[in-house]
């Protein structure tokens, strides 16, 4: 699963972690491995591994100063793309810099987030185009943070639609129409089919007397989702949010959240509940509700006002998706009609995994304009199928032709 990650392009860190040119550095665990991300002196992004190859110092202490990062052990300087620019500690006449190098990703820094690309360099594809990586900076706000729990348990989650009425039941400022239907019918009707960015699938509940509710959603390889919102607001002047878990190793991921707007700078403190975690500014992991105090559980607010006496929505999944334990043992559990979705992700996963055991490539879309959706949360009319469904979620994308 970890080369299968390094087919795509995943988000490293957030554009204000590294504030100015020439600031302390930063480090970053991803794929298991431990890197130091800093911005040069021009304003470029590195991503480095964290020991220098001379001697195995760790670079986080390194002084990052004109366009390199100098290790502070023997003052070995390396750039962006890892060459050794400077060795003061060989004598003058010595090639032997030019013999060394620093493991070193290409980067791209778009709207706010910082992209990097770890895999085989020949393999690298074209930087995706999900929405929230197009719009001006000022229409998105981009979060993160630590999760401590393997990746694929926080991405089924994310896909999870039948969880919404008990966990996040009368809570985090769910539309009024949304959470109602979600309440009344409890279990929804999933239906699901592969697509070119991953797939899409639907939750339809009962709404009123000729109409069902659909929930649809897209799942943007590799483990990016959009949550549907507002009934009826779906388009160009909706605020969006969605969630990617990026493995940061076996056992825990970075959970980054983004909120965008298409058409209108974002709103001071719109988005998603998400964006509103403290976390501690070094590791990243929420400092007021986390497994020490039992994610704040309030029990007089679970017995009168929620299913989870858990205050924030992000939180509540946290602590869902933490205390299963780092990594779950599946042949212990019972999967039911509304888990599809995560049946689904689980055969798409290993898939993608088994096609490099047997030495090939797994399935990465060339166009990265495929990966321009958005979720649809609608009242249709009661008669229509997925497929149908589906054709109505289509025209609510970007650049769609008809819009309804």
């Amino acid at each position: 699963m970890g080369e299968y990650f390094r087919r795509f392009w995943l988000p490293a860190l957030v554009s204000s972690e590294l504030p100015t040119t020439d600031c302390p550095p930063v480090r970053l665990k991803l794929l298991s491995e431990r890197l130091i991300a800093f911005r040069d002196t021009n304003g470029d992004i590195g991503v480095v591994s964290e020991n220098c190859p001379h001697r195995g110092a760790s670079l986080f202490f390194g002084r990052n100063e004109e366009a390199g990062l100098r290790c502070v052990y023997h003052g070995w300087k390396f750039d962006l793309e890892g060459t050794c620019v400077d060795m003061p500690s060989e004598p003058a006449e010595s090639n032997f810099r030019n013999k060394v190098r620093v493991t070193a990703y290409p980067t791209v820094e778009r709207s706010g987030l910082v992209w990097v690309f770890m895999g085989p360099p020949e393999l690298k594809p074209e930087l995706p185009h999900y929405e929230w990586n197009l719009v001006p900076e000022s229409h998105v706000r981009f979060s993160r943070r630590l999760q401590e729990n393997n990746f694929l348990q926080g991405v089924e989650g994310g896909i999870d639609s039948s969880h919404v009425p008990f966990l996040h039941g009368q809570q985090w400022g769910a539309i009024p129409a949304a959470s109602n239907y979600s309440a009344r019918d409890k279990a929804p009707r999933l239906t699901m089919e592969r697509t070119e960015y991953g797939f899409v699938y639907g939750a339809e509940r009962n709404g009123e007397a000729d109409s069902h509710y659909w929930r649809i959603t897209p799942f943007l390889l590799p483990f990016f989702t959009v949550i549907p919102g507002a009934l009826g607001s779906d388009g160009e002047d909706k605020t969006y949010s969605g969630h990617g878990w990026v493995p940061m190793d076996d056992e825990n991921c970075w959970m980054v959240t983004y909120s965008w707007n298409p058409s209108r700078p974002l709103l001071d403190g719109e988005g998603h509940q998400a964006h509103n975690v403290v976390t501690d500014a070094r590791t990243l992991r929420p400092t007021l509700q986390n497994a020490d105090n039992d994610y704040g559980i309030d029990r007089d607010v679970q017995r009168t006002q929620t299913f989870t006496g858990i205050n924030n929505g992000s939180i509540q999944d946290a602590a869902i998706q933490e205390t299963m334990g780092s990594i779950f043992d599946r042949t212990l559990e019972h999967l039911g009609t509304t888990d599809t979705a995560i049946i689904q992700l689980r055969r798409l996963y290993l898939d993608g995994a088994r096609q490099i055991l047997e030495g090939g490539e797994p399935f990465v879309p060339s166009d990265p304009a495929v990966y321009r959706k958005r979720s649809v949360s609608a009242l249709l009319d009661g008669t229509l199928n997925f497929e149908e469904s589906v054709k109505y979620f289509e025209t609510r994308q970007p650049g769609a032709a008809v819009r309804p």
